[in-house]
Parts: C-alpha cells; structure tokens; sequence
C-alpha cells in the first residue's frame, strides 16, 4: 500500500490549523497513549468491553492495519484513536461475525474499529479529523469501500455521513470483536463520496474536501515496519482464526 505525508483531495483548499495532531502510531509509546484514551472512551460507552482493551490487541500490530493517535498540540496528551484494518491479507475483523456480500467480498476494504475520543467539544472535533484521516486513508489507498459498525445511536452519525446498510433487512448484529454487542454494518463507496456529498450540500463538504489540514499527517514512518516485526515476536496470539458465521 502507498501512503502519503498530508494527503488531502483539495490540497490547494483552504488550509485550517487544528489543536491537535493526527498520526500513525508507530512505536511502543505512541500504542500505549492510544490504549489508554481508548480503554477510557469504552469505559465511559461500553463498559462490559472496557477490561478487555487495558492492554494492545493483535490486531495493532497487524500489517494490514494502523492505529491512528490524535494528540494534542499544547501538551501532547491522548485525544483520541482510531484503528484502520484492510483485508489486504485476509479478513477484516467484522468477517469473524458474518459473511459479506460479494460486492463486497471482491473489493478493497477499510474497516474503522476501536474508536475512541475525550470527552466535551474537542472529543467531537477529534472524532471528526479521525473519520477524514480514515477517508484520506482510504483515497490514497485505493480502497474501494469503507466499512463501520456502530452501535446506537452511533450509527446515526455514520447514516449522517451517507453510509448504507450492508444488510439492511438483519438490522443490528452481534459482533464477536465487539464484546458481541448488537451493531450496524454499514458501507461508504470512497470514489463517489465528492460528488454525493456535494449532491447534497453535506455540511461535512467543506471540512473533508474543500480544507487542508496539515496536522493530519499520514505517513507510515519506516520505523514501524521493525517495530511491529519486534513486536509481534513477543506478544501473544490473542485472536482466534478469522470464521464465518453466516
């Protein structure tokens, strides 16, 4: 996969400083700031998962992911994460709980798991810059469909934003990755999304198109490529093989 260093569909934009930054984790420390701003946010959200995520999961680790940390630009604290996954080299997390449709199956997949924000009007801010950092992803790396799971009410943010039901007539489906708690599957086509936001007159627009943000920064350091061999040396398998259940 290719990656780039401040990709923006619109580079030539309105160009928009954010009090934070957003970037690819890429050593022990970095994970750790990202494992504890997430385990906080599913403490508050779903605390029945929350013991679950005091410490990395295999999938951080994998090569067909990366971890996204938002830190703030004052004192460097842990805003907010996010892990991107392809299916790159195998199934994407949510496939352990159900077969996708070939439409699907035959694509390039990006799927968003183990969100997690501050709380107050910067968690919401962060929240933001993470989905555009997931869709900057995307774009520069040719994937064809962005794939979520929210849970209620998350999953009326991500209808907001123009994500479909994969399978709208199953309604919300337990998820093993997800502690098994009911979630909505939904999918976003990434080369069409310009023109339908604009079709609309999405809010959203501006800020994901129209505006540069320099302090999403993209790049895959190359550190990470040894860290991660180092990495996965040393923990556990803390995932059974991938398995369809539908």
């Amino acid at each position: 996969m290719t990656c780039a260093t401040h990709a923006n569909p619109a580079p030539d934009g309105t160009l928009e400083r954010l009090p934070f930054s957003v970037r690819v984790v890429s050593d022990a420390q970095a994970l750790q700031k990202a494992v504890h701003i997430r385990h906080l946010a599913y403490a508050r959200h779903v605390p029945g998962l929350a013991d679950a995520l005091l410490e990395p999961e295999q999938a951080d680790f994998s090569t067909s992911s990366v971890v996204l940390l938002a830190e703030s630009r004052l004192d460097g604290s842990a805003l907010g994460t996010m892990r991107i996954q392809t299916n790159a080299n195998g199934p994407l997390a949510l496939e352990r709980s159900l077969a996708l449709p070939d439409a699907l199956g035959n694509s390039v997949l990006a799927e968003a798991t183990r969100l997690g924000v501050s709380e107050g009007r910067v968690g919401t801010l962060v929240k933001t810059a993470l989905f555009k950092a997931f869709y900057l992803y995307c774009l520069r790396n040719d994937v064809d469909w962005m794939v979520v799971a929210g849970r209620a009410p998350v999953d009326r943010q991500y209808r907001r934003l123009l994500f479909d039901d994969v399978y709208p007539d199953l309604g919300y489906i337990p998820l093993r990755h997800a502690g098994n708690l009911p979630h909505r599957v939904m999918k976003f086509e990434v080369r069409t999304a310009q023109e339908r936001w604009a079709a609309v007159r999405h809010p959203m627009f501006k800020f994901m198109v129209e505006t540069h943000h320099p302090d999403i920064v993209l790049e895959v350091p190359r550190a990470r490529h040894d860290w991660v061999r180092t990495a996965t040396a040393t923990i556990p398998m803390l995932l059974p093989p991938p398995a369809r259940l539908m």
